[in-house]
């Protein structure tokens, strides 16, 4: 399929597009309120001067990236940021993150009309791509354009690279362009380069150099004395499919530890309502927090159906199961519990970060759970052994600060490419390579 195909259909896609994304906004997956950032209509004026674009593709992603942001601005003080992502949660996390002289939209969807008109808007001097998602309207765009690239904490798991490899038969992954082209595994570096990403390189990863996420200490107090004596545990960011695995989960535990507390926080808030008839249809006593429901001595299920707040139940419980790993998903970031003195508990679909995961299992800092039938028996275990529990969050803590450093190496290699942005003397910046 040539370049000339693959635009024709995606232009012609434009109808269903528009339907498809009414349908996610009565999902609530879209912002009603900012619906025409996705056809590349602009809300905001374009900054003065050098604007970097940072393009990434939902919440993880946005979290990686902040940090190296962060430096680029202060060490930078005419430039300015664009922050492109798809989701409503990485939007809202944005909206309170973001440090000076950067701004968010939402990222318009592979049509050519649409990416045409956002970049005739925003004529970015840069752009910085993460982790992948490449569509090839918008990084055709970008190369007509003469817009240089490069991509960052690069990620392609076997399956994508097995999928990429079929499908280069018909239309060439879009990867030549990028440089630097910069992988978070050695890994991910040697697919790339087998997909024409020639100069891929790994440098490190840079979800290891992410912030702690945020914690409200007055709330981490009050709710630590309103649950003194009781066993806890959490299950963070869980997608479908695992709720029920959390529910039947918690009724075995509590045979074992009476007044047990599980805290299930889904990685998508707007799920609340169906997770709680979900729980109830299993006579379990249900308190949802975006509801501010009392918490009693009965409730079985703190549903912390709220954004921004996932720092605060890591801290609060301990233990985290990290969700998306019993269902086919591919797992999320266990690096945030492990920095907040959580032993960790996943399943086997960690393929999203696997390296990570290899990593803390054979440090001892997580507990590999093969089927849903094993996380009973591995949380009651932690619960029962507070040295064991403390050995094995030790021991993640210490593999989540081993592998900082990503920061340093990353911006060596983008040095060539910002010090080329308009405004940028050439001799600026202390991380130009040697």
């Amino acid at each position: 399929m040539s370049n000339g195909v693959y635009r024709a259909l995606a232009g012609a896609a434009a109808p269903a597009l528009r339907l498809w994304l009414a349908h996610r906004q009565r999902r609530g997956k879209e912002d009603a309120a900012r619906r025409n950032e996705r056809f590349g209509i602009a809300a905001r004026a374009r900054p003065d001067g050098a604007l970097l674009w940072v393009h990434t593709a939902s919440l993880g992603e946005a979290r990686s990236v902040l940090p190296l942001v962060a430096r680029l601005l202060d060490e930078r003080p005419g430039l300015h940021v664009l922050f492109t992502t798809f989701t409503v949660t990485s939007a809202a996390m944005l909206a309170e993150r973001l440090p000076p002289r950067a701004l968010h939209q939402y990222a318009p969807l592979d049509v050519p009309a649409w990416i045409g008109r956002f970049l005739d808007h925003w004529r970015p001097n840069a752009a910085l791509w993460v982790e992948g998602e490449l569509w090839p309207n918008l990084i055709g765009g970008l190369q007509a354009r003469g817009v240089p690239m490069a991509l960052v904490n690069a990620r392609l798991s076997q399956r994508s690279f097995r999928r990429w490899q079929v499908a280069a038969r018909l239309f060439p992954p879009p990867l030549a362009g990028f440089a630097p082209c910069l992988a978070q595994s050695a890994r991910d570096a040697e697919r790339l380069r087998a997909l024409g990403a020639t100069q891929a390189k790994f440098v490190g990863n840079l979800k290891y150099d992410g912030a702690m996420l945020p914690i409200d200490a007055m709330e981490l107090s009050r709710l630590t004395v309103q649950f003194a004596g009781r066993p806890l545990w959490l299950a963070a960011s869980t997608h479908p499919g695992e709720d029920e695995i959390v529910a039947r989960a918690h009724q075995a535990i509590a045979a074992r530890h009476p007044g047990l507390l599980t805290i299930l926080a889904p990685r998508h808030a707007a799920r609340g309502g169906e997770i709680e008839a979900l729980l109830s249809t299993n006579a379990l006593k249900v308190a949802r927090r975006s509801t501010r429901d009392a918490v009693t001595t009965e409730t079985d299920i703190y549903l912390a159906d709220t954004m921004g707040e996932l720092g605060l139940f890591y801290r609060l419980a301990g233990i985290a199961y990290i969700g998306g790993s019993l269902v086919p998903h591919g797992g999320q970031n266990p690096l945030e519990a492990a920095q907040l003195d959580c032993a960790l508990l996943f399943g086997p679909h960690m393929h999203n970060f696997a390296e990570i995961a290899t990593a803390l299992c054979d440090a001892g800092g997580a507990v590999p759970i093969a089927t849903p039938d094993e996380l009973p028996d591995a949380v009651a275990r932690l619960l029962a052994d507070g040295a064991v529990r403390a050995r094995t969050a030790v021991a993640a803590t210490r593999i989540a600060a081993q592998g900082r450093g990503a920061i340093e190496r990353v911006l060596v290699e983008l040095a060539p490419m910002l010090a080329a942005l308009p405004g940028e003397p050439t001799a600026r910046g202390a991380h130009a390579p040697a």
